[in-house]
């Protein structure tokens, strides 16, 4: 049997006890109906699942025991940051999620010329801290033990010049592009993936990524959404690259 499976910011080891976050204990004591005896898998991102037994788990506290560790070893070989133009609601949760399932390592959130949600501070704080549940939840149901790293909403231009992946594996998203996926050549199994908010990229924004080494990646005649067109996009190149 498939036991539940929880991330937890915590240290894990063998024979330890662990005190449960609040939300863990929620999820297992009044979503899952555990209860003080039955097992779960506890991790936290550093590449083991922790086999744990429950304790006690009410609605607001919760303790648990840590069985054994075991390493998992089910991370692409192809390392692919996804740096996605911000997209409303639903939809950046749906991208977040379906991209970490499909083994993305990184998610750089950029605001572009058309990005149409507005970010102060304090709501990209409670954004950031939004997705990176999202995001440990797709971990959790897609039995990863690494968990994407997820930097802050910048402008475009500003989270370019923080990337630190080689120029030739720098892909933006373009029906014109000059790379098709058939004849496409890797110099390295790093690479980034650059998809335009719901209005697309700018041509200012086109002329940003030019600079810092971009080249366009055609994914076939139709102009695809910003939540299907980076998702297509990974699927194809972990098929042709990748552990598909």
């Amino acid at each position: 049997m498939r036991l539940t499976r929880c991330y937890v910011e915590l240290p894990l080891r063998k024979g330890a006890t662990v005190d449960l976050p609040e939300p863990v204990v929620r999820h297992l004591a009044q979503v899952m109906r555990m209860r003080s005896g039955d097992e779960c898998v506890l991790f936290n991102g550093d590449g083991h699942d922790y086999r744990a037994r429950l304790l006690e788990a009410d609605k607001r506290s919760g303790s648990a025991d840590i069985l054994d560790s075991e390493a998992v070893d089910n991370e692409s070989s192809l390392r692919i940051t996804l740096l996605q133009g911000i997209a409303r609601g639903e939809k950046m949760d749906l991208i977040l999620q379906k991209a970490t399932e499909l083994g993305v390592v990184a998610f750089v959130p950029v605001m572009a010329e058309r990005t149409e949600v507005k970010l102060d501070a304090a709501r990209s704080g409670k954004r950031l801290a939004h997705w990176r549940n999202v995001i440990e939840s797709a971990c959790g149901q897609s039995g990863r033990a690494r968990v994407p790293s997820l930097t802050t909403p910048a402008p475009l231009a500003v989270a370019l010049s923080s990337l630190d992946i080689p120029i030739g594996t720098r892909l933006t998203l373009d029906p014109m592009g000059e790379h098709r996926l058939t004849q496409l050549a890797l110099s390295s199994a790093e690479l980034v993936i650059a998809t335009g908010p719901e209005g697309g990229w700018s041509p200012h924004d086109r002329a940003t990524l030019a600079d810092h080494g971009f080249s366009g990646l055609q994914l076939g005649p139709r102009i695809l959404r910003t939540e299907t067109a980076g998702l297509a996009a990974i699927a194809a190149l972990q098929s042709r690259f990748g552990d598909m």
